[in-house]
């Protein structure tokens, strides 16, 4: 039945057997999570499917904050898919939307709510992990955008003006020269601005931490059980994998870009599934990082449409991710990966030539408006789901998981399909995409439509 599932992007991004040969999955040490296959038939009030950060978080806060029987259904090992292989970027973002935008549609006091959740997802990590006991590597204290022209120096500072004075955001403006003293040197380097509270961490290390955090507060965790059909027998949900089955009252449907949209029409064409490739050094002398200036150990960003993220990690590793090919076939995810080592070459000269370790790619999730989705299924309203984190997951998604958690506990009662004790900003349903099954064209369009405005400068 796997088998005949026809998915998005190459069969090769969709083998859960494997894991990435990630730099995470290469440090991350043992997992300490006990879960196991589902075997045999078994039932549960609130089941899960997908065991990453949206999953994990929902599981945690039903089972320590709400006591609810609830179990998580993962089709590779907990922490798969995007939740382990990310950048570790734990920051502020979530929609591609302009704030202007946000105002337009739905007003400045929605906006300030938005920005407030944002700020409230980091904590919640934080939060989490001193709670849990997550060493999760953290490290920086700040996000950097960095500006690749005099132009979008300009344009960060407009931006960093507005997010400071009508939104109250902790934003700070560096000029070219004061960056070079708290940043970095590049010829690509023209400013920064940085943005609190943000950091970076060791993301899988975060993902096995909830983990281990779920069955410890009673829930049960069952990796290499893909869901393969869901059908309704009465009340009941029934889920069924290659080894078992699981009845469940409720269903949370989360996955991201991985979210296999396939098991029921609800959902099916509305997430959008980006490529993303990830490459990471050796690590780096105390001379080598000295000949760049380098001194931050804070995530970063540049200011180009079509941006890379990058971030000196914890061992003095230079790690720099970027979008991948249309195809997602291994000899695509190669030319990606020898673009941002190439790159890496051009706006780091002191790094040119140096080997590299590691590479690896997964799936970000967007949607047609840009925004993050969560609510419950117009065609059943005992499914819920939270995705569309716009390559901000790390967060975002920890935070829609307690959210939905709350909600499913009675905590935020409505009868409504759409949450309304949430920002505006996350409401409902994600629109469907015209013609879904061209979704990969549509990327790559999108794409090239950056690129094309990063050469000219728009």
């Amino acid at each position: 039945m796997t088998e005949s599932v026809k998915r998005l992007w190459h069969d090769s991004l969709y083998k859960f057997d494997t894991p990435q040969p990630s730099y995470w999955e290469a440090s991350a040490g043992e997992s300490g999570i006990t879960g196991q296959l589902l075997q045999g038939s078994h039932q549960c009030d609130v089941a899960i499917i997908g065991g990453g950060y949206t999953g994990l978080s929902a599981a945690l806060h039903l089972a320590r904050d709400y006591n609810v029987d609830v179990r998580v259904l993962e089709a590779g090992h907990i922490g798969w898919g995007a939740s382990g292989r990310n950048g570790g970027f734990c920051c502020m973002g979530g929609t591609k939307l302009p704030y202007s935008s946000i105002v337009r549609r739905f007003g400045l006091d929605e906006l300030k709510r938005y920005v407030q959740s944002q700020i409230d997802a980091i904590e919640l990590v934080r939060d989490l992990a001193a709670e849990e006991d997550i060493d999760f590597l953290p490290q920086g204290d700040c996000e950097y955008l960095v500006a690749d022209s005099e132009k979008d120096f300009k344009a960060l500072s407009a931006s960093a003006e507005y997010q400071r004075d009508v939104l109250g955001i902790d934003v700070r403006t560096h000029s070219k020269d004061e960056f070079a003293e708290i940043g970095y040197r590049s010829p690509h380097q023209h400013g920064a601005v940085s943005i609190r509270p943000s950091f970076g961490l060791h993301p899988l290390k975060y993902a096995q931490g909830l983990g281990r955090a779920v069955e410890r507060r009673g829930a049960k965790l069952h990796p290499y059980s893909e869901v393969i059909h869901w059908a309704k027998d009465g009340d009941d949900h029934v889920l069924k994998t290659a080894n078992g089955e699981l009845r469940a009252k409720r269903v949370i449907l989360t996955g991201n870009g991985f979210m296999p949209e396939h098991l029921h029409g609800g959902m099916r064409g509305r997430p959008v599934p980006v490529q993303s490739v990830i490459v990471v050094t050796r690590p780096l002398t105390e001379d080598e990082l000295d000949a760049q200036g380098w001194r931050t150990q804070s995530p970063c960003v540049n200011s180009a449409n079509l941006y890379f993220y990058y971030r000196i990690l914890s061992d003095k590793r230079l790690m720099l991710g970027g979008r991948g090919d249309h195809i997602g076939d291994p000899a695509g995810a190669d030319a990606a990966g020898e673009y941002q080592r190439q790159c890496i070459g051009q706006r780091w000269p002191a790094f040119e030539g140096i080997e590299f370790t590691h590479q690896w790619r997964g799936l970000v999730c967007f949607t047609r408006n840009f925004r993050p989705s969560i609510g419950r299924m117009p065609e059943d309203k005992s499914i819920y789901f939270g995705f569309g984190y716009q390559g901000t997951g790390v967060n975002n998604a920890t935070w829609t998981g307690r959210e939905l958690a709350k909600w499913l506990a009675g905590e935020h009662a409505s009868d409504d399909l759409d949450p309304r004790h949430l920002p505006a900003v996350y409401r409902g349903r994600a629109p469907k995409i015209p013609l879904a099954f061209l979704r990969r064209q549509y990327v790559r369009l999108g794409l090239a439509a950056y690129k094309v405005r990063d050469v000219i400068g728009v």
